[in-house]
């Protein structure tokens, strides 16, 4: 079985109907471990050696948030920058996280047509993971296409059950060792895995 390690970062969960329920949706499963940075570091003083600790005994990382402004909540941000060293997550002796497969769970207000080069926001998300998938490449990572949850200001509640269910689904599949990383890396969203 892979070790599946979800960082989650939502500053204001309790607002949030969409994310309270995919994290409701969560496996209790032994090697599914939920870790939400809000929660452990509400004054944003990350414990680097924790975090690290965390990273090193998993094999699957998700970086699970609301996308806000075309990126991520500031503390995932600063876990980020403080938490990927140089020499410990790239760089020379940098080589903690290789092979580890990492990929974003998102949410966004806009559906899949306000996401494209006609569509409001000009590009798509592909081109707004590119910072994420470079940061995985460095890190020596596989990086997969996100999990997106998306349009959530108009979701009804089946669709919002259905997200769910779909978010608890992808991790059971891809807590198992034989979950298939090359089929997943040619899907543009892994909602196609499920």
């Amino acid at each position: 079985m892979n070790k599946v390690l979800i960082i989650f970062a939502h500053p204001r969960l309790e607002k949030s109907r969409i994310n309270s329920r995919l994290v409701q949706s969560i496996p209790p499963l032994e090697n599914i471990t939920f870790h939400d940075l809000y929660e452990c570091y509400p004054d944003f003083n990350v414990d680097i050696a924790r975090e690290k600790s965390l990273l090193e005994n998993h094999d699957v990382i998700i970086w699970h948030h609301p996308f806000y402004w075309y990126s991520a909540p500031p503390l995932l941000k600063q876990w980020i920058d403080m938490v990927l060293e140089y020499g410990w997550a790239y760089g020379t002796g940098g080589d903690k996280l290789k092979d580890k497969i990492v990929f974003n769970a998102i949410t966004t207000g806009g559906n899949a047509d306000a996401y494209c080069p006609q569509g409001y926001n000009c590009f798509t998300i592909k081109d707004f993971m590119h910072p994420f998938e470079q940061t995985a490449r460095l890190c020596l990572m596989e990086y997969l296409p996100p999990f997106a949850v998306m349009g959530t200001h108009r979701m009804t509640e089946a669709q919002i059950e259905r997200a769910a269910d779909n978010y608890g689904k992808l991790l059971t599949n891809i807590s198992k060792t034989d979950f298939d990383i090359k089929k997943a890396s040619s899907k543009q969203f892994l909602n196609e895995m499920v």
